[in-house]
């Protein structure tokens, strides 16, 4: 949930993520499940270009790492350029705060390692790595990994940056699950050091570590994870967050009071109100949804919150709708 306040699919799948171009039948990539010999990850594909795709495409390259970051239309892609570069930009003033010039060389050479594409065959055949960030929806994800694995290299290992999905049930579209793992980011990710390395039943060991490998090359700091809800962090962190709105929905707390009881009492940058503003009351939903359909967390921890469900149906979602717990100074801004 930490990891992008990204929409709720409720649209037809295949036309949130459909193939960017169209896949021949006889795609001359093999899509052989044997085991391959690990090899050093050097060209990374980045799939979606909104904060968490833009983010790992820039974090990767600022490490050295050549990166193509796709999406379904030039318009997308130029708005990931932006988010890059406006990072990349408060990035260089910290690293030269009185050199323009090696800020102004500093953002170049970064970019230089960046390209972008809408052809999603072409983008994926010199990929060691493929990584995943589009919309949180499971067939969508499946859809675009199913089709990947026709046209990707035998060596190439993919993963999926979803908060909430399980890891195990997004490979099953493909022929490579033993190549196939979970790398889930935080938001924002240049500043986020985390990266949850989640590894499913059948992912070899050689994938499990040079996915590790890959973390560390990014200058992140990994912790492993098995393939179950919520991973580490979100399976700790949204029951707190719905025993809160419980709390506010009982009476016995106000948002305000909850969260600065829990920044002053417990040391929390932040309050749980806050934080499900910033992440966005629609995804925290979505997951709590997701996980109570799946049965696979007590009842008691993902039982629904009406104040939750009244604010969504409302279109009060947090920061990005300008409203949420609080209210913000326009759609993104500042209480």
């Amino acid at each position: 949930m930490l990891s992008a306040a990204r929409r709720v699919a409720s649209a037809n799948p295949a036309s949130l993520m459909r193939p960017l171009t169209a896949i021949s039948s006889s795609a001359s990539f093999s899509t052989s499940s044997s085991a391959c010999a690990p090899v050093p990850v050097k060209n990374i594909t980045v799939f979606g270009s909104g904060l968490m795709g833009a983010g790992i495409v820039q974090v990767a390259a600022q490490n050295n790492f050549n990166v193509t970051m796709v999406d379904l239309n030039p318009q997308a892609l130029q708005k990931g350029q932006d988010i890059i570069t406006s990072s990349l930009k408060r990035v260089a003033k910290k690293q030269f705060p009185e050199d323009a010039q090696k800020q102004a060389e500093f953002i170049e050479k970064t970019m230089t390692r960046v390209k972008t594409s809408t052809d999603s065959e072409e983008a994926s055949k010199d990929a060691d790595l493929i990584i995943e960030a589009i919309v949180e929806n499971l067939k969508t994800k499946q859809q675009l990994f199913a089709m990947l694995d026709k046209v990707a290299p035998e060596h190439t290992l993919f993963c999926s940056n979803t908060s909430s999905l399980p890891i195990g049930e997004i490979a099953k579209a493909t022929k490579r699950v033993d190549r196939f793992g979970g790398l889930h980011f935080f938001n924002p990710v240049p500043q986020m050091k985390l990266v949850e390395v989640i590894r499913t039943e059948a992912t070899s060991q050689d994938s499990f570590d040079s996915l590790l490998d890959v973390c560390t090359r990014m200058k992140k700091t990994p912790v492993s994870c098995k393939d179950t809800p919520g991973f580490i962090v979100n399976r700790l962190l949204v029951p707190y967050m719905m025993e809160s709105l419980r709390i506010v929905e009982r009476g016995e707390a106000t948002p305000q009071d909850v969260d600065t009881a829990m920044k002053l009492g417990a040391g929390f940058p932040m309050g749980p109100f806050e934080l499900a503003d910033f992440v966005g009351l629609d995804t925290m939903k979505f997951i709590v949804d997701g996980w109570r359909k799946e049965g696979k967390i007590d009842d008691n921890l993902v039982a629904p919150v009406q104040l939750l469900d009244d604010l969504v149906a409302q279109g009060n979602l947090g920061r990005k709708s300008g409203q949420g717990f609080y209210p913000y100074s326009g759609v993104g801004g500042k209480k």
